[in-house]
């Protein structure tokens, strides 16, 4: 099975990751935790995107999964669906220079009845040789925009 051509530009994102993070929010105490990415080809034009993490005991804590697609030079966007009762829905770009690439999002979202209520997000995601950091802000539960999450994997 041969890569689509329009995933050319994320093919260095291909495999799974795993490391370590850290949480903080304003409604709640910080905490650390361990985190594995995987992005995998399914033969069509977008990537596969599966995340967990787990708590410092080894506890699940979190997952989510979506679709990145390219769909043009420098633009993305990445359908992200969680089991806390959100779906965002994220455009952004995607910026290539020797071996770093970072993709940058801003994401609408959708909200069940029973969630707690995310306004909207913002994702990084920067690849620099083997290391992919995360950033994740939010704005939910009445607060602005600020940092949530931060993470530092390695190619697993």
């Amino acid at each position: 099975m041969s890569l689509a051509p329009n995933l050319a530009p994320v093919s260095p994102l291909l495999g799974t990751w795993r490391g370590e993070g850290s949480g903080y929010y304003p409604t709640i105490d910080d905490f650390s935790y361990t985190e594995e990415v995987t992005f995998t080809d399914v033969g069509k034009p977008f990537l596969l995107y599966v995340q967990r993490t787990w708590g410092p005991d080894g506890s699940p804590m979190h997952t989510e999964t979506g679709y990145l697609r390219v769909v043009g030079p420098g633009a993305v966007e990445f359908v992200l669906s969680q089991p806390t009762g959100q779906a965002e829905l994220a455009e952004g770009t995607l910026t290539a220079e020797g071996d770093t690439l970072v993709i940058e999002l801003e994401a609408r979202v959708l909200n069940t009845a029973t969630a707690k209520h995310v306004e909207n997000t913002r994702r990084t995601y920067r690849l620099a040789g083997d290391t992919l950091t995360t950033a994740f802000d939010m704005a939910a539960v009445g607060q602005e925009m600020t940092r949530h999450l931060d993470s530092r994997m390695r190619r697993a």
